[in-house]
């Protein structure tokens, strides 16, 4: 019996948990919809509760450098404290809401290289180890977001990389600890005076921000610096937005200033700029084009399996 015990608190014969999304993609403010499949081991045991999180990775400052973290952005409670019997099955159906700010993974079927999100399980287990369960999430962006998206690649931009960052951008509102980047390299026309522009989405129920930040080339006898532009509209409103003329007007801009340095600024509310009809390839395209450079043969159940790994105790300091 004691040894029967100590296998318990190892975890060894005990509960297992399985949770199964009905659909997991979703969407910036939408729901996840699923349920908790537990299933009793050798002996009774009491369950102290049932949560579910979401997880991403996130690069995070640690001294003078950046090192890839995995961090957990929205937690529930799915169910209290109860006693499983041993065999005993119980399903816990679940209906999770996604944050408006949560980072976009796919984009027309393209994942984005470098972002994957997960939905965890933990099952908290009264005097042993606890079990748990992590699933892919795929998020894919609003439609107010895929039209910015289609407007960068309409002007010519190629993907270059995505990744989340830790911090607060000045000015804006913001209800998670770290932001999305997604990093173009610009047109051809802007060679020589950019070398890259990131974009970051944050969007609340009632509308989103678009940030823009030019990395611009210094000149023989200055340095280069970033310029930031910020697009402030409502979902409506962002529909009908001329996105590319917007995009475009911000960089002419931006590749004329003189040497100055310009915060953010919000002064782009409602801006529209002339209609740009460029010939770049779709968003979708330029996502493909990018992977191929840089993820090269690697499948997603090797990315993902290294955020499961890392989440579960094996991440490297």
């Amino acid at each position: 019996m004691v040894f029967k015990k100590l296998l318990g608190a190892l975890g060894i014969g005990g509960p297992s948990v399985d949770t199964v999304l009905f659909d997991p993609n979703t969407r910036p403010g939408g729901v996840l919809s699923g349920e908790v499949r537990i299933q009793g081991g050798d002996h009774d045991v009491n369950i102290e509760f049932v949560a579910l999180g979401l997880v991403t990775r996130v690069e995070a400052e640690h001294g003078d450098h950046e090192r890839s973290v995995n961090a957990e952005f929205h937690r529930i409670g799915v169910e209290g404290a109860f006693r499983l019997a041993a065999k005993e099955s119980r399903n816990i159906p679940f209906q999770f809401p996604v944050p408006w700010e949560t980072p976009v993974t796919d984009v027309y079927g393209q994942r984005l290289p470098g972002m994957t999100i997960g939905l965890r399980t933990e099952l908290a287990v009264a005097g042993a180890v606890d079990k748990g369960d992590l699933d892919p999430v795929f998020v894919h962006p609003l439609p107010a977001q895929e039209r910015v998206l289609d407007a960068f690649g309409q002007l010519g931009f190629r993907f270059r990389s995505a990744d989340v960052e830790q911090g607060h951008i000045a000015g804006l509102h913001q209800q998670l600890p770290f932001f999305q980047e997604i990093e173009f390299l610009p047109p051809h026309q802007f060679a020589g005076r950019i070398n890259e522009v990131e974009l970051t989405f944050v969007a609340d129920p009632h509308g989103m921000a678009v940030v823009l930040e030019a990395d611009k080339r210094g000149g023989f006898f200055s340095s280069g610096h970033d310029a930031f532009g910020r697009f402030q509209l409502s979902h409506e409103d962002s529909m009908s937005a001329d996105w590319a003329g917007m995009i475009d007007n911000w960089l002419h801009e931006v590749s004329s200033r003189r040497q100055s340095h310009h915060g953010h600024h919000g002064g782009h509310h409602g801006y529209h700029g002339g209609h740009h009809d460029g010939g770049g390839m779709g968003v979708g395209g330029i996502v493909a084009a990018g992977a191929a450079g840089v993820v090269g043969g690697m499948v997603l159940g090797e990315v993902f399996d290294e955020v499961g790994d890392a989440f579960f105790g094996d991440d490297e300091g």
